[in-house]
């Protein structure tokens, strides 16, 4: 008991510590009229009383950490959640790697900063490590790094890793073969971590894994394999990393793919047909690449589709009327390619879930039929270069639109009042 309440002294609460919106400040009720098995984030094994788990995440502790913290005293713990609070740049205290018990860690966006130390990797029984940094508010770098050889000696060690989250941490290595021996992964984050080389192909193939996230790495390598049918892959996001060539038509056959992020990859060709197997299919975006062709007619059939994006391509003719029967869309963004024709806006008026709507610079005509039309409540629009001559009456009727683009039309006469 003593120890846990001269680490909750040691931290002020700070409302702007923690961006959960659900956060509380946990160790604010610890004192010593009650037992400490019976405060809030912490739970005791039933039989010896030591403290085997300590979830203080979205706690608004803010303060620093170092190797005195008494929290190293706690030699039973099994479980550690120190995520979204604020220790103020400190280092990762290298003594965490004494906590021999460790299954799960979780220090992510807590504001640490320097070297992820190497006792970490001393936890052998990990099974789910999250470190994911914060960006550097002033310079926007991750301000965690783990360089040569961390990464290939964390997965040389912690072979039972279920969940491995490394967002935002400098790596600037590439990605160990040895990673793919994680037999048992079932989710992987390295977006952003400044790698380099070419991504293991046979990390694609892990028999388990469902989540595989490695975007924003422009210098990484991505060449995606043939997949199977037996790949329990659900979200695949690589946008921003360096690919090229056609979309396999193997992704098709991912039976239980609800994610797809390929976005700013350099990819070529059309969308392949194949995607009109993804019935789980929720997100798909393909922007930013250099894919052309028409919308197809099958995409209508993934009708649980939330986000739809396409933008910054070369994909041509008309927008399909029948897209409105995604009436999951949230997202619908079409800019930037060379789509023609006219829009009658009327269309998108099944999408009640619609808040986003992007149909900027193509070569399109827009237009509602009635000046009563009543679109969704939008957020986001986007209508450049859409041919109107006057301000599109209907937005009178949107109430929560935060940004609105109707540059490059040829609109004439007074803003309307409302």
């Amino acid at each position: 008991m003593s120890a846990l309440l001269l680490f909750k002294e040691r931290y002020e609460i700070n409302d702007d510590a923690s961006d959960d919106p659900l956060a509380h400040p946990k160790t604010r009720s610890w004192n010593n009229s009650r037992d400490c098995c019976s405060w809030d984030g912490i739970k005791c094994d039933e039989n010896t009383g030591h403290v085997i788990v300590l979830d203080l995440g979205s706690s608004f502790l803010y303060g620093s950490i170092d190797n005195n913290s008494t929290l190293f005293q706690l030699a039973h713990l099994e479980k550690l959640n120190l995520s979204d609070n604020h220790f103020n740049y400190s280092q990762i205290p290298s003594r965490v790697g004494d906590l021999s018990r460790l299954t799960h860690v979780d220090l992510s966006a807590s504001v640490f900063s320097g070297r992820v130390p190497t006792g970490i990797f001393k936890l052998t029984s990990l099974v789910y490590l999250d470190l994911s940094g914060t960006l550097d508010q002033y310079y926007n770098h991750p301000s965690l790094e783990m360089k040569a050889p961390g990464l290939r000696s964390l997965v040389q060690n912690l072979t039972s890793l279920e969940v491995l989250l490394l967002r935002y941490v400098n790596m600037s290595s590439k990605v160990p073969n040895t990673l793919a021996n994680l037999s048992s992964l079932r989710w992987l984050n390295m977006d952003m971590c400044n790698l380099h080389g070419v991504f293991p192909s046979a990390i694609f193939y892990l028999p388990k894994l469902r989540r595989l996230w490695v975007g924003d790495n422009e210098a990484l390598t991505v060449r995606l394999p043939d997949f199977n049918s037996s790949s329990p892959l659900e979200e695949l996001q690589l946008p921003n990393t360096s690919s090229s060539g056609e979309l396999p038509s193997s992704i098709g056959i991912l039976p239980s793919l609800s994610y797809l992020d390929v976005s700013d990859c350099n990819f070529l060709g059309s969308i392949p047909a194949s995607f009109a197997n993804l019935s789980n299919l929720e997100y798909l975006d393909v922007s930013m690449n250099q894919l052309s062709g028409s919308i197809p007619s099958w995409l209508m059939n993934v009708t649980g589709l939330g986000v739809l994006a396409l933008s910054c391509n070369k994909f041509h003719g008309e927008i399909p009327s029948s897209i409105s029967e995604l009436q999951n869309l949230q997202v619908l963004n079409l800019a930037r390619n060379d789509f023609s024709g006219t829009v009658e806006l009327d269309n998108f008026l099944k999408l009640k879930q619609l808040e986003v709507l992007h149909l900027s610079s193509n070569r399109l005509s827009c237009r509602a039929s009635s000046a009563n039309v009543v679109l969704p409540q939008l957020a986001v629009l986007g209508l450049a270069s859409c041919n109107f001559s006057e301000f599109p009456a209907f937005l009178q009727k949107q109430e929560y639109i935060n940004w609105l683009d109707l540059s490059e039309n040829n609109i004439r006469g007074e803003v309307p009042p409302w």
